[in-house]
């Protein structure tokens, strides 16, 4: 379940949010444009996800990443069935779509700093006009195969730094508060939306045009999205101030070793982690397990879409219905439950039962709205782009992992003993995560209140 990016029993229910003083408001520097709805961090009330969109300044960040996100998408499927229509190759055409994964490592480490040396803005407007650039090559005739996997990579590596720098300053936008995990939500809500629209959309462009002309389609919404953010969103200052005084190369990996030398947040980082590296085990095996069971194509969709459905259901119900501190005390337990339902696969059942446990392991995902208001509290402000860079590529690249070791151990076993497996031992993983991360908040509690 990538998301933009994006994918249990443990702790008592009275557990605390990680911080219980209310959040600091931004710098005035750093404030949100005039007139901007509800003020930035303050309780949305019962509006919710309304309360969001009353942020007149969002309104742009959320319609650019609607249209990034299905340029991703349709140049990912356009592209795979460019590079098999020109060599004939399985080979070359999975090896395309695997590239969308493995360099987000390299650019979520290398490049972080980018993040936080330079305003955000102009790191957004900058990585949409790359991405644009570069699916504009693609499009031209004479771009060789080689080519077209170098800059599909180059797509990949810029995607960690736009992403990690959009959700660093939506704390800009919204504050520290509610209103920045709901505005975190609702992009992943169209994060997991696109996994079920944008390949629709992708196919249908497919029939109508060529896939070069699919492609060229997707040069307009990174331009859209572009456009969107220069002209809809504040240019704010940098977050530090080392623009140009030292090695990028050695500020990014110098903020990686800052995020992760934290036990609080390294901890947290893993809980974003080690979920998603499980979960993906159903869907990289989806065909092979709609073969074993004598499904058809249609059942493939279904196992294809159930994840994304009970995520975007339980996302919404968690983000409506919950308040800040109900969704603070499920984190733990969801995230060690929410991978459990893969372990039916171990009884091999059929197309109904296999879809319910999808949806429900789907479902546990919606532990995530109540984490990403602990890692921003406790990430401080001047690492927040380079440690939400670092978030989003560890996040889609354990997930690369988790599907080709799946992949791998289905050479040896059968397809349902190694789904189950996955959910049994990222369910005992995920624990003793939870334990770790629970002694940390409460250490981190008594520093702050100290």
């Amino acid at each position: 379940m990538p998301s933009d990016d994006t994918i249990p029993a443990g702790t008592p229910r009275d557990i605390p949010p990680a911080v219980e003083a209310p959040s600091p408001a931004p710098p005035p520097e750093r404030a949100s444009s005039a007139d901007p709805g509800p003020a930035p961090g303050a309780d949305p009330g019962p509006g919710g996800y309304r309360a969001v969109f009353a942020v007149r300044e969002f309104r742009p960040v959320f319609a650019a990443h609607l249209l990034s996100l299905l340029g991703v998408v349709v140049s990912e499927l356009a592209l795979t069935v460019l590079v098999y229509d020109l060599t004939g190759s399985p080979l070359l055409s999975a090896l395309t779509f695997a590239l969308g994964f493995l360099p987000y490592v390299v650019g979520g480490t290398l490049f972080a700093g980018v993040a936080d040396r330079y305003p955000a803005r102009r790191v957004l407007v900058t990585c949409d006009l790359i991405c644009a650039g570069c699916v504009a090559v693609m499009v031209l005739p004479g771009t060789p195969v080689w080519g077209l996997l170098a800059l599909r990579c180059v797509v990949a590596a810029v995607a960690p730094v736009f992403t990690g720098t959009r959700t660093a300053a939506l704390t800009d936008i919204l504050g520290e508060g509610d209103l920045y995990v709901l505005g975190r939500s609702l992009l992943r809500l169209v994060s997991q939306s696109a996994l079920l629209v944008g390949f629709g959309a992708g196919g249908v462009l497919l029939a109508a045009l060529s896939p070069r002309g699919a492609i060229t389609v997707t040069v307009l919404t990174f331009l859209c999205s572009a456009a969107l953010l220069r002209l809809g969103t504040r240019d704010r200052p940098a977050r530090t101030t080392g623009e140009g005084s030292g090695p990028l190369l050695a500020e990014s990996l110098a903020g990686a070793r800052a995020v992760l030398g934290d036990r609080r947040v390294r901890g947290l980082l893993l809980l974003f982690w080690v979920p998603a590296f499980f979960v993906v085990a159903p869907e990289a095996l989806a065909a092979p397990y709609a073969d074993a069971i004598g499904a058809g194509p249609a059942a493939l969709g279904l196992l294809m879409g159930a994840m994304a459905v009970g995520h975007i259901g339980a996302e919404l119900y968690v983000g409506t219905a919950l308040g800040p501190r109900a969704r603070s005390r499920i984190v733990l337990p969801v995230a060690v439950l929410g991978l459990l339902p893969l372990v039916l696969y171990a009884f091999r059942p059929g197309l109904a039962l296999s879809v319910g446990a999808l949806v429900l392991a789907g479902a546990g995902a919606a532990y995530v709205i109540g984490l990403d208001q602990w890692f921003v509290e406790a990430v401080p402000e001047p690492l927040r782009g380079r440690a939400m860079t670092l978030l989003t590529a560890g996040l889609m690249t354990v997930q690369g992992l988790g599907m080709a070791l799946a992949g791998l151990a289905a050479e040896f076993f059968p397809v349902h003993q190694v789904v189950a497996v996955s959910g049994a031992a990222g369910g005992a993983c995920t624990l003793l995560l939870a334990l770790e991360v629970r002694r940390t908040h409460v250490r981190y509690r008594s520093a702050r209140q100290g």
